[in-house]
């Protein structure tokens, strides 16, 4: 598609993701209801429609993934307590991912060395919620969520060395699944360690930085 049009379909997410920030600093539900899943259903539209017209296994795959990611989105804006269903939806939209980054790339022992990195921050960031979590079918829970995100950095990652898939594809799609694992780190961080004012903007600000991007590494 023409550039113009890639461009307008960014800067339409930015605006929505800005407005979305700007209501979570002032805590603003309304808007949050509003721009939190508008954000995510216009990445969505433009991975379908803009970033990849033809169709792809990796892109019909990655749909999938952000289709899931705003069932989240929209089990963790709601009140009352739907943590465990927001968890549920996300794990599974990293499933799709981890998939997707597979696709094309094998499975080798070699590849363990990338998944190190990744491996080591899970640990801590477990080993400083462990105290905060109240009971064990959430640690369970959340030991599970984070196993899943390692992997699907680690797959991002390991897609990167792969000459079957375009660089700047795999480089964006390892972006954003950095900036995921950053993104739910804080959002663990902030529900059951350490609450701070300023998590939820950095927490949707990151978020829908990593989809845009994984939306992007569709491209090639």
């Amino acid at each position: 598609m023409p550039l113009d049009i890639s461009g307008a379909a960014i800067l339409a997410i930015a605006v929505s993701a800005s407005l979305a920030v700007a209501a979570a600093w002032r805590r603003d539900r309304r808007q949050i209801y509003v721009f939190k899943p508008l954000t995510t259903v216009l990445i969505i539209a433009a991975t379908l429609i803009v970033f990849a017209p033809a169709t792809g296994h990796y892109r019909n795959i990655i749909l999938v993934g952000l289709t899931l990611s705003l069932a989240g989105d929209v089990f963790l804006m709601l009140p009352g307590n739907r943590f465990i269903p927001g968890l549920a939806s996300f794990l599974a939209a990293h499933l799709a991912y981890v998939w997707a980054f597979s696709l094309g790339v094998g499975f080798a022992p070699a590849q363990l060395l990338w998944l190190a990195p990744f491996a080591c921050f899970g640990l801590v960031v477990v080993a400083y919620l462990w105290r905060g979590l109240p009971d064990a079918a959430l640690k369970g829970a959340v030991v599970a969520y984070l196993l899943v995100i390692v992997a699907m950095a680690w797959r991002a990652a390991v897609r990167t060395q792969s000459p079957e898939v375009p660089g700047l594809s795999a480089m964006t799609a390892l972006a954003g699944a950095c900036l995921f694992l950053a993104s739910d780190s804080v959002l663990a961080v902030d529900r059951f360690r350490r609450p701070f004012r300023a998590a939820e903007p950095i927490v949707f600000a990151t978020y829908w930085a990593a989809q845009l991007l994984i939306g992007l590494s569709v491209r090639a």
